[in-house]
């Protein structure tokens, strides 16, 4: 029931309703959309003065996406649909005031969904929950830091803390959340990267000695070949879509591998364009590739067999010979595997027909300049470094590595994820690192390995980790095996969330719990009367600054830095070497010790200041140098895997919608999918749908199966929606299907949760 000051959020999830899937992305509807959403949070006024800076220089990096920007000068508008989405939640005019805390008890505000709890607006003041208490109620800054400060130090060792991180933090607050927690004395650093592009860098690190993807902007609009994998760019990325169709109208082909047709992929109507908004876009694959769900490996195997039988045919036309001479390892192991493989398998494994893989290999291999591009539907399968190993093998095949307009290309998702690893936020960080840190600033920092995500919440579960400080995120809905998750934090002795907003992670909570409101991209971040300025990393490593603008929505609202700087000093104490107080008073002196401490950042301060900001090195890309145990770029040779589909059962991918950026829902439409006014819905082949005795619009309970493990994990009431999906495949919005994704169901070697490719049965309710 809405009580009088809150935002309305109601809705009715049987109320949902289904029409015709889109063909097309953007164009003037999201314009519509943008605006609606942006007024409606935000008024006229504000909209306009947030919209404009929206990723421009002078402005702030959207808090969505990590696409970068192109160089050498931007538009004016300068955002996509969903970027202004997120902008307007975050610079929404609505608060979540002590007041609000005072009408809701916490057993009422645990019952909402996630959409009304975001709908609510901005955190602005600290709030503690204490054992017995009903209700949040305020608490002063020294307050919150000394009630932390008391748990960490009643701990029986360092390693009984675990401190996560989101993808939007600052590379200022990364850098020193890092130095905080490691001079307490643990890595136990596990992040959002554990739980999505982990199994990239994996890959990649094994293969080119460097886990970031190797492309530029200006490389993706000169190819000549661009592949899509796993990847939905209209609505994960939709910035990209602008590249995509300059790429096209350089003469550019591209190949989309995915279980579902995405509108985005199919024609990108372009609102800033004539042709975009009167109508006909630019159609973008010329290929789509209707893959079963895990069937990444094998196409890329067996397209692989094609590449070197072409070759044998007419030596030296297809394979870069000299690039593999010279600077890869492996080739003769790998290609045995290749030359290996049997078509009939990779057939049954992609679901794809034999003309169609002959039609991508030969793609590839008149290609002179191809780029690589994949997101979560390859990097969340058992095995799925392997198959990232099995796209770099096909490029380094081409010798497509270090050559202009060509390369891979993994999509970061969140806005600065990828900065937060290179500013240290990580569980294994290398031992260099940590020396630099020790001879910079006088502590002495841990060795062991830290907890990535999924070992946390079993450290959690188990009883060795009790306090959990979240910086970002909402963590309770971002993780696989919700009922285990939520029951590993409510065994806390103390749960701390650094937000901007309020999430589900607040309600599900140890035996205290604080909530410290932060400074979000949009707010002006004022210190002793100067502003300050952070900055990001992109996901093509480009780094650059993002100076906020708007008042904040309270008096008592931190920025990040003053919170870990005001933490440290309580937990610390007096006497500890780190200048706290230095780095709190003025960013410019973060920067410095970054340039002093993580590789490629010298004279951080200068060129971040630059119009662009500057680019951090990677030498496959810019020398054809490999930092790789051989010291060339490896060929991986790994057994060949797939997801077979039970009898009788269907294969699960869990996905977002076109109104939500991971866990943070902003409407109830998925537009391009033909979806309105709710989220519990299946996609599920019709033939799939008739086998089972079900018929569209009927509701079911979504029950995942998992190795030996008995216990039961259910979904409940999912309307079936028939759509274009492979037989024996089926699609569902997360973080509703996250209950489903097993704990113990990782990818090998990089323990990303596997949310790809989920064994379920559908129960008519």
């Amino acid at each position: 029931m809405r009580a009088a000051g809150d935002a309305n959020g109601e809705y009715d999830e049987r109320a949902v309703t289904v029409g015709s899937p889109k063909k097309a992305a953007a164009g003037i509807p999201a314009v519509l959309v943008a605006l609606r959403r942006s007024l409606a949070q935000m008024g006229v006024l504000r909209t306009v003065a947030t919209l404009r800076r929206v990723n421009q220089r002078d402005g702030f990096d959207c808090p969505g996406c990590a696409w970068p920007e192109e160089s050498g000068g931007r538009k004016a508008a300068e955002f996509c649909e969903n970027g202004a989405k997120a902008v307007a939640e975050e610079a929404t005019r609505r608060v979540v005031d002590p007041e609000f805390f005072a009408r809701h008890p916490v057993a009422d505000l645990a019952a909402r969904p996630e959409y009304w709890l975001s709908q609510q607006g901005r955190l602005t003041h600290p709030m503690v929950l204490r054992p017995g208490d009903t209700h949040y109620r305020p608490i002063g800054w020294d307050g919150a830091y000394d009630v932390i400060a008391d748990h960490l130090n009643g701990l029986s060792g360092p390693d009984e803390a675990v401190f996560y991180t989101s993808g939007r933090t600052s590379n200022e607050a990364a850098f020193l959340y890092q130095l905080l927690v490691r001079s307490f004395g643990t890595n136990n650093l596990p992040d959002c990267s554990n739980m999505c592009h982990e199994s990239s860098g994996t890959a990649l690190t094994d293969s080119i000695g460097i886990g970031k993807g190797s492309v530029t902007v200006s490389d993706i609009a000169n190819a000549d070949l661009i592949v899509i994998a796993g990847q939905n760019p209209g609505t994960n990325h939709p910035r990209m879509l602008s590249v995509l169709a300059e790429a096209k109208a350089n003469g550019a082909r591209i190949i989309a591998v995915n279980p579902l047709p995405e509108a985005g992929l199919i024609r990108f109507d372009d609102p800033q364009t004539v042709r975009g908004v009167l109508g006909g876009g630019v159609p973008l694959a010329d290929e789509f590739v209707q893959i079963r769900l895990g069937g990444d490996m094998a196409l890329f195997r067996g397209v692989a067999r094609l590449l070197l039988e072409a070759d044998d045919r007419a030596p030296g036309s297809v394979l870069d010979r000299d690039f593999i001479a010279g600077h890869c390892h492996g080739f003769d192991e790998y290609a045995a595997a290749a030359r290996g493989v049997d078509l009939d398998t990779v057939l049954a494994a992609t679901g794809i027909t034999a003309p169609q893989l002959h039609r991508v290999a030969d793609m590839l291999a008149d290609s002179r300049r191809t780029v690589v591009c994949w997101a979560m539907g390859l990097t969340q399968h058992t095995h799925a470094v392997a198959t990232i190993g099995e796209i770099t093998n096909i490029l380094l095949l081409r010798g497509m590595i270090g050559k202009p307009g060509a390369g891979v290309c993994p999509v970061r998702g969140h806005s600065n994820v990828q900065g937060d690893r290179t500013m240290g936020i990580w569980e294994k960080v290398p031992d260099a690192f940590l020396d630099a840190l020790d001879s910079r600033f006088g502590i002495r920092t841990p060795r062991r390995h830290g907890l990535d995500t999924v070992n946390a919440i079993r450290a959690m579960r188990d009883g060795r980790a009790s306090v959990f400080v979240a910086m970002g995120g909402n963590f309770a809905s971002a993780t696989p095996d919700t009922e285990v998750t939520e029951a590993a934090l409510r065994t806390c002795a103390l749960t701390v969330q650094v937000s901007t907003k309020l999430n589900r992670s607040h309600l599900v909570h140890g035996r205290t719990a604080l909530i410290l409101p932060t400074l979000g991209r949009t707010d002006r971040d004022i210190v002793d009367g100067r502003k300050q300025v952070v900055s990001v990393e992109d996901s093509m490593s480009m780094v650059h600054l993002s100076r906020g603008s708007l008042p904040p929505p309270g008096d008592d609202v931190r920025s990040e830095i003053a919170i870990i700087c005001g933490l440290a000093r309580h937990l610390l104490g007096p006497g500890h070497p780190v200048p706290w107080e230095r780095f709190a008073a003025d960013y410019d002196r973060i920067r410095d010790e970054i340039a002093a401490v993580v590789p490629g950042c010298a004279d951080y301060n200068r060129r971040v200041r630059a119009p662009d900001g500057f680019s951090l090195p990677h030498p496959p890309r810019d020398t054809r140098q490999f930092p790789t145990a051989t010291g060339k770029a490896n060929f991986a040779t790994s057994p060949l895997r797939w997801v077979p589909v039970p009898p009788g059962r269907l294969v699960l991918q869990t996905l977002r919608s076109h109104d939500q950026f991971n866990t943070t829902i902003y409407g109830l439409d998925d537009r391009y999918r033909g979806i309105s006014g709710g989220r519990r819905v299946v996609f599920v082949n019709p033939a799939d749908i008739a086998a089972f005795g079900l018929a569209a619009g009927d509701r079911v309970d979504l029950v995942s199966e998992f190795g030996d493990d008995c216990r039961e994990r259910r979904a409940e009431d999912f309307l079936v929606v028939p759509y274009s999906t492979p037989a024996g495949n089926a699609a569902a919005y997360y973080p509703e299907t996250n209950p489903l994704v097993p704990l113990d169901h990782v990818a090998d070697r990089s323990n990303t949760p596997v949310s790809k490719a989920i064994v379920i049965r559908l129960e008519k309710v």
